[in-house]
């Protein structure tokens, strides 16, 4: 039998029935986080074979190839993800995987808090897609690797499709009748898994134009055993301003992503920062410069700051190092632990360094979040960490069902291609300082 968490959000949907009954009779169901976890075995390699194998063309001509698994904590995991954009004779590899690296759910009163990977049935509750969620696309089934004791362990959980997101380009010609202009089309990997009330949304969007975007969506419902608002400050939800107030929580979202651009992983970190300098009367001058990380670095996003990664071994057309640029999305940083009080962190490879809190996959002795794994090793094989935060403070809005709220980032090629990977012919030959004749 299953043990179901009803409090903070956490009771499983399937179980309300018989959690109201135990309420009603003075009952409680559930536990707390572990405080514990078993020791599991390290992630199997990755297997390519047809079943596990991805490859996208896109109408533009661009190409995504990848590998699949699902593992027993992480869920969803993408693995040898290639990039081959037309006009390219091979594909350009990008990362050696890309995964959730943990989603830690703290609550405003400071009566819970929930590592929703390692300390909850995350990867176990995938949810069965029906084929509407997956338009014009196919829905793969995945073996869950840990099952329940009653589970059908082969879920319907895995959908890829194509979808347009509007303009890639638009430009004028030369000429008032010729207008150049493309609609963008991007490939998309995700699941669905449920915590307790909510249902996370896991997606990976691969852009015809090299991007990679990674989201979280939480949807789901409310937890109707969660309208006390212990800290006082709770939103009021349903009839009248004082009797239900939901209680407020951030959803911090962590990514690891191993990068291995052009097949190597000794990538390089560099990070850029712009400094403004006003000039009395003219315009103001920004100066930007580089710094080479070369030790493991916990960042701080600021205003005018990026990083990338360059890849060690390749080169466009052009001859510039290709790259990925980290472009964040729109985040609230929690800065009540450790390891949520910095956007990125860029640590030495580690196998058993797989999730940014509450780590169980190393030994007893090794830290178990990310923030302590950054201690001054020299960056040979970096692994990026991408952390996202999204403080929930609830409104009428969000019964019944949720909307979906999105958190996430994105990887953005830099100098991968010579040029748009998207140019129309007719400007294929526009490099560069073309009006001045080269």
């Amino acid at each position: 039998m299953r043990v179901n968490r009803i409090s903070h959000a956490r009771g499983r949907t399937a179980a309300l029935g018989l959690a109201v009954a135990a309420l009603a009779a003075g009952l409680t169901t559930g536990a707390g986080p572990a405080t514990a976890q078993p020791q599991s075995a390290a992630a199997a390699a990755p297997d390519c074979s047809a079943a596990f194998r991805i490859e996208q063309k896109l109408a533009s001509g661009t190409t995504w190839r990848m590998c699949w698994r699902y593992d027993s904590m992480a869920g969803l995991v993408l693995d040898d993800i290639t990039y081959q954009p037309k006009g390219e004779p091979a594909p350009i590899k990008v990362l050696n995987s890309a995964r959730l690296g943990q989603i830690h759910v703290p609550y405003d009163d400071g009566r819970a808090e929930y590592d929703d990977l390692t300390g909850q049935d995350f990867a176990k509750d995938l949810m069965n897609l029906a084929p509407a969620e997956c338009p014009g696309g196919t829905i793969k089934t995945v073996k869950i690797p840990d099952p329940y004791p009653d589970q059908n362990p082969n879920v319907k959980g895995l959908c890829t499709t194509t979808r347009s997101r509007g303009h890639a380009y638009r430009m004028q010609g030369d000429t008032a009748n010729k207008v150049y202009q493309a609609q963008g089309k991007d490939f998309l990997v995700y699941t669905v898994n449920q915590v307790g009330w909510y249902e996370y949304m896991t997606e990976f969007r691969f852009q015809d134009d090299g991007t990679i975007n990674m989201n979280v969506g939480a949807t789901g419902t409310l937890s109707p055993f969660d309208y006390d608002a212990g800290d006082g400050k709770g939103w009021p939800i349903g009839k009248g301003a004082a009797k239900d107030k939901a209680t407020s929580h951030t959803h911090n979202v962590f990514w690891r992503l191993d990068f291995a651009l052009d097949g190597s992983t000794k990538n390089r970190v560099e990070q850029y920062d712009s400094t403004l300098t006003p000039r009395g009367a003219d315009t103001p001058t920004v100066k930007t410069t580089r710094t080479k990380v070369t030790k493991e670095l916990a960042g701080d996003a600021k205003t005018y700051r990026w990083w990338r990664m360059v890849s060690a071994t390749g080169k466009n057309k052009d001859n510039h190092a290709r790259s990925y640029e980290f472009v964040p999305g729109p985040t609230t940083r929690y800065p009540g632990r450790s390891y949520t009080k910095h956007d990125i962190y860029f640590t030495q490879y580690d196998k058993c360094e797989l999730f940014s809190s509450n780590n169980p996959r190393c030994d007893r002795d090794h830290p178990k979040s990310v923030d302590k794994w950054v201690n001054g090793q020299t960056l040979t094989h970096p692994v990026a960490w991408v952390n996202v935060g999204f403080h929930h403070i609830a409104r009428d809005e969000d019964q019944q069902p949720m909307p979906v709220h999105w958190q996430g980032f994105s990887i953005v090629p830099r100098d991968v291609t010579a040029m748009n990977p998207l140019t129309p012919a007719d400007l294929a030959g526009q490099n560069g300082n073309y009006t001045g004749g080269s």
